[in-house]
C-alpha cells in the first residue's frame, strides 16, 4: 500500500485592492450580476464572470427551479453561455462571489463539484489553465491558477476511450 499526499497551491488576499485593475472589474462584474440572481428557495445569490482571451465578459447567475435538479449555478451558466456564444475563444479567468439574504459570507466559498467538472472541460478543451478568484460578500479573496486545482482527480474524456 502506497500512501501519497496531494497538495495545491493558491493564494489569498485581503482585499480588492491587491488585485489587478481587470480582476478588480471582473470581480465587480459578479457581485453585480448576483444580484439578479434568481433565488427564491435558498435566498442564495451567486454571481460569475468569465474573461475570455478577446477580453469580452461573459457573465452568470444561479437560476433555481422548484424542481431542484433543474436549477443551475451561476458558473455553468456563465460558462455555457461563452460556449455556446464564443465557441473558439479561451476563457482566461472566471470570478464567483456570493451573498446570502439569511447571513453574512465573509468567506470565499468554492464551485461546486458539478461546476469544477463542467468548468474542467474548458481547460481540457482549450489546453488552457482558467485561473478562478474567489470572494463571498467581503473579506478576503482566494486565487487559483487551475481548475485541476480544485478537482484534482477530474473524469476526462480519455477515460470514455479506454
Amino acid at each position: 500500500m502506497n500512501k501519497l499526499e496531494l497538495k495545491i497551491s493558491y493564494t489569498e488576499l485581503d482585499n480588492e485592492n491587491e488585485l489587478s485593475e481587470d480582476e478588480k472589474q471582473l470581480l465587480q462584474k459578479a457581485r453585480e450580476i448576483s444580484n439578479s440572481a434568481y433565488a427564491p428557495y435558498s435566498d442564495f445569490f451567486v454571481g460569475a464572470a468569465l474573461l475570455l482571451e478577446n477580453g469580452t465578459v461573459v457573465c452568470g447567475n444561479n437560476q433555481e427551479n422548484a424542481a431542484f435538479p433543474s436549477g443551475l449555478c451561476a458558473e455553468r451558466v456563465a460558462i455555457f453561455s461563452a460556449g455556446a456564444n464564443y465557441p473558439d475563444i479561451k476563457i482566461k479567468t472566471i470570478a464567483i462571489t456570493c451573498k446570502s439574504k439569511l447571513f453574512l459570507v465573509n468567506e470565499p466559498l468554492s464551485p461546486c463539484g458539478a461546476c469544477r467538472q463542467a468548468m474542467s472541460e474548458y481547460e481540457i478543451r482549450y489546453k488552457s489553465n482558467i485561473r478562478i478568484i474567489l470572494q463571498g460578500e467581503k473579506g478576503k479573496i482566494r486565487i487559483i491558477n487551475s481548475v485541476a486545482d480544485l478537482l484534482p482527480f477530474m473524469f476526462v474524456a480519455e477515460e470514455l476511450k479506454k
